[in-house]
């Protein structure tokens, strides 16, 4: 189901809300308050959508499962499906020099330090390695922008590689990708790997076109080419990201662009930072690894990112407890498999993991603070946690599971019948 094919049912379903009212690209989405799928087809005199995966509703919905059934897809999709290669794509129905004027690129707050590109899926490769992920991008000049590389990660890997023999990082950004394969590249998974663990979720090929620099993108409403830079730097930031607070100024590396396609009447798609669509597209891909690390220590029953957590600092994970240490293997394993996280609860599996207050009961009534608090100072975490310094920060584990020698003392009253 393409980008367009999605809108369109959430349109027949009542779930896409359309603004017809003239907006303005800045500020004036950021002031419409998105709760839900959004429409608007005039920003600028173009289309804008948004928050079609705000929720996990739509994403279950975007994926072909059930809410209930998310974790279980996702954890058992190896990334090893298969993509096809095609000659042509819709998107090449406009071709062009690149124009940054000609796309309605928001500007979301008013201390943002220009307008962002905030879906773009940056498709890279050097020395055979590719790489899909999705990167904020400050538009400069109608033909430059600039990247946020999060040192380590794919893309930064494959920029260094390249500016260590001098040479530029050809890149392809694709925005307004079909809803599966843009959370499957939000998702770790190994180098290159992104499209065929697409493939694998949907359960078919997915298809791909070779732009004029050679990299393969899947079909899109937009794509830019272009290289990165392996000398020149600029100012990025500052921008809200996925906490709600500003991100830092940074030197990084320029984008110049060299091609633009397009379909005709474009559909742009764009991600409100801070919002319900960059919290799911950001957090729960980071479930099926915690659920997969977890389980190899422990008798995992399901992993949530928090919506209090920003879908990014906090997980809570849900367990049948064996044996008396299983909590503490479970922070561990949850840990080591975002890197990024500050904080983790583990309940046992009468704890609905869904409901906010079950688990501070959870804390309430089977956390012993000098036992079950295990705290792990001056750790790598996030630089987006306001917290942290330079990204080093402090990681807590809650064990909020049963004393399995008082099991007893434990047990919840069961009304009768119920």
């Amino acid at each position: 189901m393409s980008f367009r094919e999605f809108l369109e049912k959430l349109r027949n379903e009542g779930k896409l809300r359309e603004v017809n009212t003239p907006i303005s690209p800045v500020y004036g989405v950021t002031a419409s308050q998105i709760k839900e799928p959004v429409l608007f087809t005039d920003v600028n005199g173009s289309k804008v959508a948004m928050n079609i995966l705000g929720s996990r509703e739509l994403l279950a919905q975007a994926l072909g499962v059930p809410q209930s059934g998310i974790i279980k897809h996702l954890s058992s999709s190896p990334p090893e499906g298969e993509v096809t290669v095609v000659s042509d794509s819709p998107v090449k129905e406009v071709v062009g020099k690149p124009d940054m004027g000609k796309l309605p690129v928001l500007t979301h707050f008013e201390g943002d330090g220009a307008p962002y590109i905030t879906s773009g899926v940056v498709v890279s490769e050097y020395g055979g390695v590719t790489n899909a992920s999705i990167h904020r991008l400050r538009v400069t000049g109608k033909d430059t922008l600039v990247p946020r590389l999060v040192e380590f990660r794919h893309t930064h890997n494959l920029f260094m590689k390249a500016k260590e023999n001098n040479e530029p990082l050809e890149i392809a950004i694709a925005i307004g990708i079909d809803p599966v394969t843009l959370f499957a590249v939000c998702t770790r998974v190994p180098e290159g790997k992104e499209f065929e663990y697409a493939s694998s979720l949907k359960g078919k090929p997915v298809e791909l076109f070779e732009c004029e620099n050679g990299l393969k993108v899947p079909h899109s409403e937009i794509v830019l080419e272009g290289y990165i830079d392996p000398v020149e730097v600029a100012d990025e930031g500052p921008f809200v990201d996925i906490s709600g607070t500003y991100d830092i100024v940074r030197k990084q590396p320029v984008i110049h662009l060299t091609n633009m396609m397009y379909r005709k009447d474009p559909v742009y798609h764009a991600l409100m930072p801070g919002g319900s669509e960059h919290h799911i597209l950001m957090g729960i891909p980071y479930e099926p690894l915690i659920f997969n690390e977890v389980k190899k220590v422990a008798d995992v029953k399901n992993v949530v990112m928090t919506r209090g957590g920003c879908f990014y600092f906090h997980a809570a994970v849900q367990i049948h407890k064996n044996r008396d240490d299983d909590g503490r293997r479970a922070i561990d394993a949850t840990f080591a498999a975002h890197k990024s996280l500050k904080h983790v609860v583990v309940v046992d599996d009468d704890i609905n993991i869904f409901d906010p207050n079950d688990i501070e009961f959870a804390i309430a009534t089977r956390v012993k603070g000098d036992e079950d608090i295990h705290i792990f100072p001056n750790v790598r975490g996030s630089t987006l946690d306001p917290r942290s310094i330079d990204g080093i920060g402090t990681k807590v584990g809650f064990d909020a599971t049963i004393d399995l020698s008082k099991k007893e003392k434990f047990e919840r009253a069961a009304i009768p019948g119920v």
